[in-house]
Parts: C-alpha cells; structure tokens; sequence
C-alpha cells in the first residue's frame, strides 16, 4: 500500500512558566522527542503505551491540532507544517480526530443537526434540506436515525455520542482518521459495537486509521502495524503479528523491546488454562522533563547493560520490516 502520512523526527516540548522574582525558566517537557513513523493509505495504525507517553499529543501534534516544535509530517507527500492558515484550512478536509471523551467533544449547546453539518458549512456551500439530508445520511451510516437530529448530546448514552462523533469525522470524506482512545469511556459491549462500526467504515470509505489506545487488546483486534511508545519515543514498530503472539503464551524470544515484553504479560488472557510469566517493573516512568541518558526504558529493565545508559539506541530494522531500538 502506498504512504498516505509520513512522519519525521517530530518534536513538541511544552515549555514551563518562569519562577517568581526573576529565577531562570524551567526546562521543557519532552512529550514528543523525534518520532519517525508512516500511516499507509487504508492501513490501521495503532499507538500504545503507557500514560504519559506522548500519545495523544503526538495525533494532535500529527493533525496540526497543536503546533510542533520541530519535524515534518508529510501528507501525500506534501510538509503540512509549513502551510498557511488557509491552507490548512483546506487541509482539514482530508484528516479528522476523534477524541476519547465523546461527551466533552460534542457542544451541549446544539443539537445533533448543528453538530454533524458544523465540518459541511464549513468546508462545503450545503444548505437546507440537502444539508440535512447529508446529516440523515451520516447518522444512518453509524447506526443512528433521522429522529435524532434534533437531540442533544445530553440525550445520548456514551456510545451513540461517540457515534456522533465518527458521523461528524466522515462529514468530509476524510483520508485520515486520528482516533484518540475513542473505546476507553464505553462499556465493553459498547465498545466492540464500535470497532466493528469503524471497521465497515474503513472498507466502505477506504480510510486509513491512527488509532491510540492503552488497552492492547482493543489494539490488537483492530490494528494492522502497532507503534509501541515509551517517554516520548517509539521503540518498537512492527505489525499486529509480530507483535502479538499467536498462542497468549509468549512470543519467540529476542524478538520485541524489553518494554514491549512488559507490557504483553500485563494484558489478561481470556484462556484460564494458559500461562504467561508477568514481568514486573521496578520504579516509575522518569520525568519527560530531564528523561535518563542513553535508552530511557534502561532504568526500569531488567535486561540493561551498561552500554543501555551511555548509547540511546536507534530504530532499526531487524527483518521484515520490524523496527526496534534495542541494543541487544
């Protein structure tokens, strides 16, 4: 498939206020520190990783949402970070987001109507009845009807705002959806009814995915590569395959990042007949503003060498196109 995002070496360090009476600044917070990835053309991207670990902040720094401090991101070829703002605008068009909380992402002031035709008079001269018949459209697509149009937000159950929310995303006929956790607040239930609505989406429309998330199952189900991140980093990058083993047992050994390992023996196994060691990690996530020298995950793993806290590791291929950054 071919290269719909490409990202390279992006950067967002939010810098912190000054102390009082004239006391030097504090240094910033690394909370995306040169990230390199692509999302290919109807391809599903996951991004996992521990709280704290840049994920939203890098599909908000992906989608313009907030400015990065350095880096390119390459939509269909083109350096989106150094276009205008009415460029941009334009831009908006082919790239959505879609917010983990599907409550606070929707104006309790409007209804359903103004809510999903907000992107359509924006972006499009759509007005009256073919407006509202776009919206119709839109709301019978994710599940919902035109008996809706004139609720709020506050009439809806968490799933079916979240409905609302994807039928507001694919208003424009997006090449890119940014999912920013949109399971994490629904019931399970719930939630498999809406990873499998994206599904039917995706080959409906043709849509290619960044899907963040810190639940590695929901991740695994829906994901064709996984981008693992730790303290602003990515440090592993391979396919849902590799990633995850096939038996809920282990994986060969040697093949994934120590954090990776890590976090597959905390995910529960449905099978209660299967065994899998837990990996226990010592110690916190150091602060993103002074991370540890060399390989930030070095303090906490149990396989660090001394050469871990001297070298920071690159991402490297170590065959069929899994990316890990491991000295070993």
């Amino acid at each position: 498939m071919a290269i719909l995002v490409e990202v390279r070496g992006l950067t967002k360090y939010f810098a912190q206020r000054a102390r009082l009476f004239g006391l030097r600044a504090q240094p910033a917070v690394r909370a995306v520190d040169g990230v390199s990835l692509t999302v290919k053309r109807q391809e599903t991207l996951g991004v996992v990783g521990e709280s704290g670990c840049g994920k939203t902040t890098l599909g908000r720094c992906i989608s313009r949402l907030i400015e990065p401090t350095g880096g390119e991101v390459l939509f269909e070829g083109v350096n989106i970070l150094t276009l205008g703002s009415t460029e941009m605008r334009r831009q908006r068009r082919d790239m959505q987001m879609v917010f983990q909380n599907p409550f606070s992402s929707l104006d309790p002031r409007l209804n359903v109507l103004r809510l999903v035709s907000e992107p359509l008079r924006t972006h499009t001269d759509l007005r009256g009845e073919p407006l509202a018949a776009r919206v119709v459209e839109l709301l019978e697509r994710v599940g919902l009807k035109r008996e809706h149009l004139y609720r709020y937000p506050h009439e809806f159950s968490g799933g079916q705002c979240q409905r609302i929310a994807v039928a507001r995303a694919l208003a424009l006929n997006p090449k890119l959806l940014i999912l920013d956790e949109p399971t994490s607040a629904l019931d399970v239930s719930v939630q498999a009814q809406i990873l499998n609505l994206l599904h039917e989406l995706q080959r409906e429309f043709g849509l290619a995915y960044l899907f963040i998330s810190h639940d590695l199952s929901v991740v695994q189900h829906i994901s064709d590569r996984i981008a693992v991140m730790y303290l602003g980093k990515v440090v592993e990058l391979s396919t849902s395959e590799t990633i995850f083993p096939s038996t809920g047992s282990g994986h060969r050994g040697g093949d994934l990042h120590p954090y990776t390992e890590a976090l597959l023996s905390s995910t529960p196994i449905p099978d209660p007949d299967t065994k899998r060691k837990r990996i226990v990690l010592e110690g916190g996530v150091p602060s993103p503003i002074n991370p540890p020298p060399g390989c930030r995950f070095h303090p906490r793993c149990p396989k660090a060498m001394p050469l871990c806290s001297q070298v920071e590791p690159e991402l490297v291929d170590v065959g069929d196109g899994h990316m890990v950054a491991c000295h070993r």
